[in-house]
């Protein structure tokens, strides 16, 4: 398998579950600008959307869309629980999760990387993600990981965007669950080994 990432993205999410299940895969970096790959492919032929995260299976298929990627990979090693399995109703509650991440946290946060976005509208997002990151808080507070004991894909996608609240200046000290939940979670030796290749991984122009 290829999964083709951008540092600093949602494609950190696939990219550690891919090492928590000790699947082999090659990482190749994508230039977001300029849509090259660091094989040199132009990666709209790999994703006509033109964003990370992709995986393109062994026999040439390509899986796009974080939350699908990462159910895809979990299924494949059902024994890590990584996911429930697909008729347990604890893989509604996944589902929900992962619903949730894209489109209140992911979707709320993604128009604030646009520098230009005037402060009005930064100031406006910036609230609806207060809101959202107090209810996670809310949810998290009992327990380890958003479903429970054990964690899951989900928990990986939401380490992912959790990270990018300090660049918006949104300091996770205001809810010390999630701040000790991605604490904790960047303990995991999948993560430290998936920020370390992609820090490690040479820039594609």
């Amino acid at each position: 398998m290829k999964l083709y990432f951008a540092p600093d993205a949602c494609s950190l999410a696939p990219h550690i579950v891919l090492r928590e299940l000790a699947l082999p895969f090659t990482l190749i970096r994508v230039n977001n600008r300029s849509k090259r790959c660091a094989d040199g492919e132009d990666f709209y032929r790999i994703n006509p959307k033109g964003y990370v995260a992709a995986l393109q299976l062994d026999d040439g298929n390509v899986i796009t869309e974080g939350s699908a990627i990462v159910q895809y990979l979990a299924d494949l090693r059902p024994e890590r629980r990584l996911a429930p399995p697909p008729t347990a109703f604890e893989r509604v509650r996944l589902q929900e999760w992962l619903n949730f991440i894209t489109s209140e946290i992911h979707a709320g946060a993604a128009p604030l990387f646009n520098d230009a976005l005037p402060d009005g509208a930064k100031a406006l997002l910036r609230d609806k993600l207060r809101r959202r990151l107090s209810y996670l808080a809310q949810a998290l507070a009992p327990q380890t990981y958003l479903l429970g004991t054990h964690f899951s894909v989900a928990d990986a996608y939401l380490f992912t965007v959790l990270r990018w609240m300090a660049r918006f200046e949104i300091s996770l000290s205001e809810w010390p669950p999630l701040q000790h939940y991605v604490a904790r979670i960047a303990e995991r030796a999948s993560v430290c080994a998936a920020l370390e290749a992609e820090a490690a991984s040479e820039e594609v122009k």
